[in-house]
């Protein structure tokens, strides 16, 4: 699959800091919006993670 599943994974972090600036905006619940922010996190992690070289 190569590089398409970190992509996709900074994508989706793409999507849910949108979402997350949002839910902010609106005054959405704190714990709604925190939830979104370390999803977002995890994903921006994940795809960078992903990406860095390493065995295999």
């Amino acid at each position: 699959m190569g590089p398409v599943l970190p992509t996709l994974l900074l994508i989706l972090a793409g999507v849910l800091v949108g979402g997350t600036w949002s839910l902010h905006k609106q005054g959405a619940p704190r714990g709604a919006v925190v939830i979104m922010a370390l999803l977002a996190t995890l994903a921006t992690i994940g795809g960078v993670l992903w990406l860095l070289p390493g065995e295999g």
